[in-house]
């Protein structure tokens, strides 16, 4: 099968945009055959490119509104330290995303709660108080002009 041409990128914009599309209003965008697109993306499955499909929920209607990134920096940088925050991070419902960066800190979080009472509350009573952390800096979102997560 073909790798990732032009019209894989237009299959893949396509379902990024709506994953819901119809395998006959796909093909329609990119200008194939439903037969060859339908192809083009299970190949795009199974070669992992295309690893799941998502729902977009409302987080106003969901009460995780507030959204704040939050970098963490350890106070240890040693394997078992990242791995035990890590952990941490795995089992706290409000960390949307957790990423190891390079740079001033560690650690870069997505936290969405529903208002900034509840983020006092993950900051304190709960990011506060995993082991080896050294710093926290967070960074209230106020708005969102582009935002193209799935």
């Amino acid at each position: 099968m073909t790798e990732n041409d032009p019209i894989n990128a237009r299959i893949l914009r396509e379902l990024q945009a709506d994953g819901r599309m119809s395998n006959l209003d796909l093909a329609d965008k990119v200008g194939l055959s439903p037969s060859a697109c339908l192809r083009r993306v299970q190949d795009l499955e199974r070669r992992g490119i295309i690893t799941g499909y998502r729902a977009r929920l409302d987080p106003a209607q969901t009460g995780r509104a507030y959204v704040v990134y939050v970098a963490v920096g350890l106070a240890e940088h040693s394997k078992a330290a990242q791995e035990a925050f890590e952990a941490a991070m795995a089992r706290f419902e409000d960390v949307t995303e957790c990423h190891n960066i390079a740079g001033a800190f560690e650690y870069l979080l997505r936290v969405e709660v529903a208002d900034l009472a509840a983020y006092k509350t993950f900051h304190t009573d709960r990011l506060g108080t995993v082991a080896h952390v050294r710093s926290i800096t967070s960074y209230m979102v106020m708005g969102s002009p582009k935002d193209t997560r799935a």
